[in-house]
């Protein structure tokens, strides 16, 4: 049977876009919990959206740095599958978050260059998958969902990964194709790559997206 990429539309706040993504083919929806970050929601719309979330799909929290009395409002008040821990967690506080709380856990980790991947095998030991983003300028206040890529030629070597890991940053459905091609992912994430403006969804682009990535099976690495 042809896999097909997995696809997370993440900073989703509004039901037609969530209903488009869903429609298209994303396995995964995320929703960000990160005040400075155009794409914030409050818990009672997260709430909403989850409840409307069709069964099947992985609904996945963005959180940056959150302490645990963040966390248990958040979970009280929104009913989801995954947290998403974007911020400088160490590998300590990611194995207390998993235990804490009993949910899978993303960690995702920036990358600039090649010394930033042995970070990889930190986390792999740790999380319950990765998420491989590009590694944020030192000034900016977000620490994703800035519409920067990396070099995707840093990950077409490795060949052994002990995790399931989802390729991040600064997709788009123009490029999208190529970055699975490089990498051999077959996972991939997008935010700013599907708006017109920061935090602003557009559905069509959500549909390209989705079409883009699952357009070809994602190549085996040997």
């Amino acid at each position: 049977m042809k896999h097909l990429t997995s696809v997370k539309i993440c900073g989703l706040s509004d039901p037609e876009h969530l209903s488009v993504a869903a429609q298209a083919g994303a396995a995964y929806v995320g929703f960000v919990f990160f005040p400075k970050s155009p794409r914030n929601v409050s818990f009672e719309r997260a709430s909403a959206l989850a409840v409307g979330t069709p069964v099947g799909m992985v609904k996945v929290a963005l959180t940056v740095n959150a302490d645990d009395s963040f966390l248990d409002q958040l979970l009280a008040a929104v009913p989801l599958d995954m947290l998403q821990l974007h911020g400088a967690e160490s590998p300590e506080r990611v194995a207390e978050v998993k235990v804490r709380y009993g949910l899978p856990v993303m960690k995702a980790i920036g990358v600039a260059d090649r010394k930033d991947l042995q970070a990889i095998d930190t986390y792999s030991a740790v999380a319950d998958q990765l998420l491989i983003d590009a590694k944020p300028p030192k000034d900016a206040e977000l620490p994703g969902g800035n519409g920067l890529s990396f070099d995707w030629t840093l990950l077409r070597d490795r060949k052994y990964w002990t995790k399931p890991w989802m390729l991040a940053g600064g997709l788009t459905p123009a490029n999208v194709a190529e970055a699975i091609r490089l990498t051999g992912a077959k996972q991939v994430d997008v935010s700013s790559g599907v708006e017109t403006a920061a935090g602003v969804k557009d559905s069509a682009l959500i549909a390209d997206f989705l079409s883009a990535a699952q357009e070809k099976q994602a190549p085996k690495l040997a």
